[in-house]
């Protein structure tokens, strides 16, 4: 595990989810973005993991807070909608949401996104 790197300022600009979606690691040029809970983080720095063909590639370029929060790599939960997830998933998200401010820069905000309320 690498340590965490030192972290700019966060950024608030804001992406629809096609704009995010350019950002998937497909394009050597482009940084690769994942969201969580609406927040883009930039793990260009660990495309060892989210480069195209490696594990959790499946978050790049969209916001996956469902399959995050279900611990599941399928294509069918890496989807921005957790409104259904239960308590211990959502907690489970919470943590993650907690593990990329820790570890990653934020860049912006995904602004057509599912808006979820939080929990009670």
């Amino acid at each position: 595990m690498q340590p965490p790197k030192k972290l700019a300022p966060p950024k608030d600009q804001p992406f629809t989810t096609a704009e995010l979606s350019q950002y998937d690691g497909s394009d050597p040029s482009k940084p690769i973005y994942v969201a969580v809970q609406g927040v883009v983080f930039d793990v260009t720095h660990r495309a060892d993991c989210y480069g195209p063909g490696k594990w959790y590639h499946i978050y790049a370029g969209k916001d996956g807070s469902r399959g995050l929060g279900k611990t599941s790599l399928t294509a069918e939960d890496a989807i921005a909608d957790y409104g259904d997830l239960s308590k211990q998933e959502k907690k489970v998200l919470d943590n993650w949401y907690k593990y990329f401010l820790k570890r990653y820069n934020v860049i912006g905000q995904v602004i057509d996104g599912p808006q979820v309320p939080e929990s009670s």
